[in-house]
């Protein structure tokens, strides 16, 4: 018998149920309408629609794959952030409702005609950085990150959002080559789990994101060790900053940003209550020796 809307989204939900993974009714929507070539309304105004025979062997195949505890961002290749859609893959970090922490912090201190520049180091899919310019129709933007593979993702992501005459995106070891004194914001999402830690995390991490943008060393500070002096270094006086921080960290980030000369220095929580950005400034009145 056809499978149709209702019953594709129902069997779904208790496939993935069965096989104990977390969130299945979201899951099971988001597989079905991608499969089927359908909308959330559609699965409401019109259940009954029947998926061709191609439909549903689609939707078995990505069934499977979350079964196996692949995350659904990499199945359907794609994720939401903040107000955009970003295409994703195994190459670069999912996009987290947590990394919007950093929206929130940095967007009120630049007005939206204002022109200014953004450096965004660990640029990944680009989640941060086109997320501030889709805001900003001002601002310009430089990404980098070690990884080529997560290069061309945000490339591609740019192109997409129309916001590649505004971005520019370089393969790089975090701020090396950058001039001093050169951006008026520069916002960062490194890697900081500790490395023992990351083999105990859940699947769709530890076996799916890519490693390199998760381990932060045997403590998770080794990035802010390096970026902290290196930000302070690039940004011009009085420019801003904002890192994505984990949720045990203030302290010590907090202290490495102090130590290499940033003001203003605080941290903002997330939608959980947790520490979640360290943000500040460079002293205005810093001059270049």
């Amino acid at each position: 018998m056809p499978m149709n809307l209702l019953t594709a989204w129902q069997g779904a939900k208790q496939r993935l149920q069965r096989a104990g993974l977390p969130g299945p009714v979201i899951d099971a929507r988001l597989l079905v309408e991608a499969a089927a070539e359908a909308s959330r309304a559609d699965i409401v105004t019109d259940p009954y629609r029947e998926l061709t025979p191609e439909q549903e062997a689609r939707l078995d195949d990505y069934l499977g794959r979350r079964e196996h505890r692949e995350p659904v961002s990499q199945i359907l290749g794609r994720k939401g952030f903040w107000k955009i859609m970003l295409q994703v893959n195994a190459n670069v970090l999912t996009p987290r409702p947590d990394t919007e922490s950093v929206l929130d912090v940095v967007l009120k201190d630049f007005p939206e005609q204002a022109a200014w520049n953004v450096l965004d180091l660990g640029v990944g899919s680009g989640a941060i950085l086109l997320a501030i310019l889709a805001e900003r129709p001002a601002a310009r933007g430089l990404g980098v990150d070690v990884s080529e593979d997560a290069i061309a993702v945000a490339r591609d992501n740019a192109a997409a959002l129309g916001l590649a005459g505004r971005a520019a995106l370089l393969r790089g070891d975090w701020s090396a080559g950058l001039a001093d004194a050169e951006f008026d914001l520069v916002v960062s999402n490194p890697p900081y789990i500790a490395t023992e830690v990351i083999a105990t995390l859940e699947p769709e991490v530890a076996q799916y994101e890519p490693r390199i943008a998760l381990d932060g060393g045997p403590d998770g500070l080794d990035a802010y060790r390096i970026l902290a002096p290196e930000i302070l270094r690039v940004l011009k006086p009085g420019g801003r900053f904002a890192v994505e921080i984990g949720y045990d960290q203030k302290d010590a980030v907090e202290a490495l940003f102090k130590i290499s000369g940033a003001v203003d220095v605080r941290t903002t929580r997330d939608l959980a209550d947790r520490d979640r950005v360290v943000a500040g400034s460079k002293n205005p009145l810093e001059t270049k020796a």
